[in-house]
């Protein structure tokens, strides 16, 4: 088939992409023979762009699959390498394998730093411990836990002694249920008798956030690995979100008076740490198989596909009460490795859940490089840069770290402030049902706001808490 004939065939079918998804994929195939073949390619990319990217993103690994198949068929191959990057480290093994298998088709290279497991080769690059793909499945196997001599590695500091815990029967008395009740909790999908309910929620960006929030029964047992496991385990001092005594105003105050903040974001934070990374973690703190196994499962959530396909593995649920403690658990390698990467560049690194912050007291020198460290470390690690919410803010510009400016002081923006205080004056004389304006609960933001402003502007808060109280009639 020469090249007008295979145009001829794909045009009617790139009328309807999803449902000609495996017709125009074996013939693209089949076809990269041609010596047009860039044409062809091109003409097909221009509708296929968005398909391809929806199933790289979909939950179903069959579909991520397909996505895979197809970016060395469509993409150049440096947006085929942008996908990849993630897709190397898939909770999903098939999916992570043709991944690989992609990155070698297009014979990438020079795109990660060393793998650190091994000596760096003597000729040449493309092995483990050179710069090339290999770098990328750093941190992905269980032989992490391990050096490459066999034994195991120092356990990750603890802030009090872990509860000693050998088999099913202790983690079921630890958490207060029926040793019988345990595979119940861990259910997989939504249905009556499993762990979780699911809603969505708008995003602030646009779109919608899928939460999976546990049942009570499940919320109860989570709550208590909480308070008797995880809160003994110490993450990192650059972890802020989530942490006694840390908060946005202990995250932004190291940024305070810099030239230049740089803003990063984490892509799906919390469903790419999965069961296997959570299992991993409560192996390194030196809980055995079995026990890691039930405390990872009870702590993440595997859906159901509507043809009732279980998703595996299952991931952090966004609702549980242990998620964010696990994730900030989880990230304290990359943690560490962004800390001494800032250092090393002459840099500030603090992290508030999925909002990575950078600041430099001197103008930096080679700030691509800089970013191209994160973004190896990041993949290395398991995470992806959402690369549209990357910010560099400059001195003499509003320089803003989860959501505080931090050019001179600690702050919150001055027109946030003149806008709430203009809701305060409104409600004394048109009363707090007038500025209610669709937000749900109106009387309970009034009192978050204004206490938030105390966290950060402890007078002012005070003073606009008062009149709340006032307002409210409490």
């Amino acid at each position: 088939m020469n090249l007008a004939s295979l145009l001829l065939e794909l045009k009617p079918l790139l009328a309807d992409p999803d449902a000609n998804f495996d017709r125009i994929t074996d013939l693209l195939e089949r076809h990269q023979g041609l010596a047009e073949y860039e044409v062809a390619r091109f003409f097909v990319s221009r509708s296929w762009k968005e398909p391809v990217e929806r199933r790289l993103r979909s939950v179903d690994p069959r579909e991520r699959s397909k996505g895979v198949r197809q970016l060395p068929l469509m993409f150049s191959s440096a947006v085929a390498a942008r996908h990849l990057r993630s897709r190397v480290k898939d909770a999903d093994s098939r999916v992570a394998s043709k991944a690989r298998a992609a990155v070698r088709k297009l014979g990438l290279a020079d795109v990660a730093p060393p793998d650190s497991r091994a000596e760096p080769p003597r000729y040449g690059s493309k092995s483990v411990g050179g710069w090339n793909p290999t770098g990328w499945n750093f941190g992905l196997f269980r032989s992490e836990l391990q050096g490459w001599s066999g034994r195991m590695r120092r356990p990750p500091p603890t802030s009090g002694e872990l509860p000693r815990l050998s088999t099913r029967a202790d983690v079921a008395k630890l958490v207060g249920v029926d040793v019988s009740e345990l595979d119940a909790l861990m259910r997989p999908g939504t249905e009556a008798g499993s762990g979780y309910v699911e809603f969505e929620v708008p995003k602030r960006s646009g779109g919608v956030r899928r939460i999976s929030a546990p049942r009570q029964k499940l919320k109860e047992v989570q709550r208590a690995l909480l308070d008797q496991v995880l809160a003994r385990m110490t993450p990192h001092p650059a972890a802020h979100g989530f942490i006694e005594g840390r908060s946005t105003v202990s995250n932004a105050g190291p940024h305070v008076g810099s030239t230049v903040v740089l803003r990063v974001d984490l892509e799906d934070f919390f469903p790419t740490v999965h069961y296997r990374r959570v299992k991993g973690l409560f192996l390194a703190h030196g809980y055995g198989e079995e026990v890691a196994g039930v405390l990872a499962g009870l702590t993440t959530h595997r859906p159901k596909l509507p043809d009732g396909t279980v998703v595996w593995p299952g991931a952090l649920p966004q609702g549980a009460p242990t998620s964010p403690t696990l994730a900030n658990l989880v990230c304290r390698r990359m943690d560490a490795r962004l800390t001494a990467l800032a250092t090393k560049f002459g840099a500030t690194y603090t992290r508030y859940a999925d909002d990575l912050s950078f600041s430099f007291r001197a103008p930096p020198e080679r700030l691509g490089r800089f970013f191209w460290w994160i973004n190896a470390i990041l993949q290395q690690e398991g995470f992806t840069e959402n690369g549209p919410k990357r910010r560099v803010m400059r001195q003499g510009s509003r320089q803003r770290v989860t959501g505080l400016t931090v050019n001179q002081k600690v702050s919150i923006p001055r027109e946030e402030r003149r806008r709430f205080k203009a809701i305060l004056a409104n409600c004394r004389r048109h009363g707090v049902a007038s500025q209610a304006r669709g937000r749900p609960d109106f009387e309970r933001w009034l009192e978050g706001y204004a206490a938030y402003v105390r966290m950060v502007h402890p007078e002012l808060g005070a003073r606009w808490q008062r009149e709340v109280k006032e307002l409210l009639g409490r």
